[in-house]
């Protein structure tokens, strides 16, 4: 039997002073309210109270029990009306994982509005590209952007964009425009380090589907400093718009291959369940759909 429920019984039977006027606070049987007590008494190993025809009394183990069930059972309904309270109104501490340069270029101001609006909410931001499993980790959620390999995670898409290719004006005019897919090989292709399909950039043209394998001299972890390498005309990059979408509309970066369309993707806010979602976890996801509202001009 419960011995959480047995301690509800107990309770209500010394507040009561008797086990049929437990039995109807607790609109339960009065041989089920005698069960649970006994549960008790043999799971304890001591009798807790002093039977006779006309009242109950606590034995000298049955007060002292009794003292300790009243606080424990007022410290669960205290606990219980917390959590509550968390589900209908957003407080606590929000821990999330964000992607380097989404979060540094997109993320900052949404979250600073987030947090203006609730300011009971603190927010722990674990900023990295490394793929961070939220419950070893304890996040209440992450922003992905890409392919979603986890099950049993909740995803959803605010937001989506595209990848291009692209390099400085001075790095075209020094080693020239490719012209099809297959010239990237012959040129210093600056790569990123997380990317689902490695050195090899696939797109789609208007002959077909691509895979051309590249290679560089830079390799790196995160997609500004490769966008800066870039920019620095050292070599072409293939690049969200997120990331560089600004330094082609100012012409400081010019997009290579436009007719060959690299792939899609989506960005997602993911957490692990649905059911019991925070105020926290629910109010964030609802108010970076509001802000981004399925953005992908970027």
């Amino acid at each position: 039997m419960d011995t959480l429920t047995s301690m509800k019984v107990f309770a209500a039977v010394v507040e009561t002073g008797s086990f049929a006027a437990a039995s109807d606070r607790l609109d339960m049987s009065r041989a089920m309210t005698s069960k649970y007590v006994a549960h008790l008494e043999e799971h304890l190993g001591t009798r807790l109270l002093q039977r006779t025809t006309r009242k109950l009394t606590l034995t000298e183990s049955g007060s002292t029990y009794y003292e300790r069930c009243v606080q424990i059972l007022a410290d669960i309904s205290e606990a219980e009306e917390g959590a509550l309270h968390l589900t209908e109104a957003p407080r606590g501490t929000l821990r999330l994982t964000v992607p380097v340069s989404f979060g540094i270029l997109h993320m900052g101001p949404v979250i600073s509005a987030y947090m203006k609006q609730y300011p009971d909410v603190k927010v722990d931001i674990l900023v990295t590209d490394r793929r961070v499993d939220l419950l070893e980790e304890g996040l209440d959620m992450a922003i992905r952007i890409g392919s979603l390999s986890e099950s049993g995670l909740v995803a959803k898409k605010f937001a989506s964009d595209r990848v291009v290719i692209c390099g400085s004006p001075e790095y075209l005019q020094k080693h020239g425009t490719p012209k099809t897919p297959a010239e990237l090989a012959q040129h210093n292709c600056l790569t990123y380090s997380y990317a689902a399909t490695g050195d090899e950039w696939k797109m789609e043209g208007p002959d077909g589907q691509h895979t051309v394998k590249v290679s560089g001299s830079l390799r790196a972890t995160n997609g500004d400093l490769v966008k800066l390498a870039a920019l620095g005309g050292v070599g072409l990059m293939r690049q969200p718009l997120f990331i560089c979408g600004e330094d082609l509309r100012a012409g400081r970066l010019v997009e290579v291959l436009p007719e060959y369309r690299s792939y899609e993707m989506g960005i997602y806010a993911v957490y692990p369940s649905r059911k019991h979602l925070s105020a926290k976890v629910r109010t964030f996801v609802d108010f970076i759909a509001g802000a981004f509202n399925l953005k992908s001009d970027w």
